[in-house]
C-alpha cells in the first residue's frame, strides 16, 4: 500500500471517529457559521497532512486534537489580525463584563449558549483545556496535547470550573 493510501486510511478513520469532536471544537472557536465552516475545513486539511507523518508516538485521539487545536489558534490569531476582537485569560475573565446573549432561549440552550460565551471569551490556551475537558479527556492527556504540565492543567480546569459556578449561580448571562 502506498503513503498516501495509508495516510488517506488513517484519515477516514480519523475523521469518521472524531468529526463531531472537531465540529463541538469549530464551534466554540468560531460563532460565525461561515468562517465556522472554513476553520472545519482546515482542520480536516491540516488533518489529513499531518497524519502523513504520524508515528504512532502518541495515540491517534491526542494526535487528532493536537492538530485541530493547533489549526483552531492559528485560525483565531488569523482573524484577530483583521478583525480585533476582545479575549481574556481564566483569572482575567472573572473581571470581564459580561457580555449579553439574547438569543439563548430558556433551559439548556440557554445553558449552552452561555457556556459557549465564556469558552469562546477566553484566549485560546485557556480555551483549548476547556475544550479538552469538556470532551472528558484527564489532565494527563490534556498536557500531553497542550505542552501543558499536568499540574497546570489541573489548575487550569479548577478555576474554569470556579468560575463556571460563580456565573451559573449568579443567574445572569455568560
Amino acid at each position: 500500500m502506498t503513503s498516501t493510501a495509508i495516510q488517506d486510511e488513517r484519515y477516514t478513520a480519523a475523521a469518521a471517529e472524531f468529526g463531531g469532536a472537531i465540529q463541538r471544537l469549530a464551534r466554540a472557536y468560531e460563532a460565525d457559521a461561515d468562517p465556522r465552516r472554513d476553520l472545519v475545513q482546515d482542520i480536516h486539511v491540516a488533518l489529513w497532512r499531518s497524519l502523513g507523518a504520524f508515528d504512532g508516538r502518541c495515540s491517534l485521539r491526542t494526535w487528532v486534537y493536537r492538530v485541530a487545536h493547533n489549526t483552531a489558534a492559528s485560525h483565531v490569531q488569523k482573524r484577530r489580525r483583521w478583525r480585533p476582537e476582545r479575549s481574556a485569560t481564566l483569572e482575567a475573565l472573572a473581571e470581564v463584563a459580561d457580555p449579553d446573549n439574547p438569543e439563548a432561549a430558556a433551559g439548556e440552550r440557554q445553558a449552552l449558549s452561555r457556556l459557549m460565551a465564556i469558552i469562546q471569551a477566553l484566549g485560546p490556551p485557556d480555551r483549548q483545556v476547556a475544550l479538552l475537558y469538556l470532551e472528558d479527556l484527564d489532565a494527563a492527556a490534556i498536557g500531553e496535547i497542550t505542552g501543558l504540565s499536568a499540574g497546570a492543567v489541573a489548575t487550569k480546569i479548577h478555576r474554569l470550573k470556579a468560575l463556571l459556578t460563580r456565573r451559573f449561580a449568579e443567574g445572569g448571562p455568560a
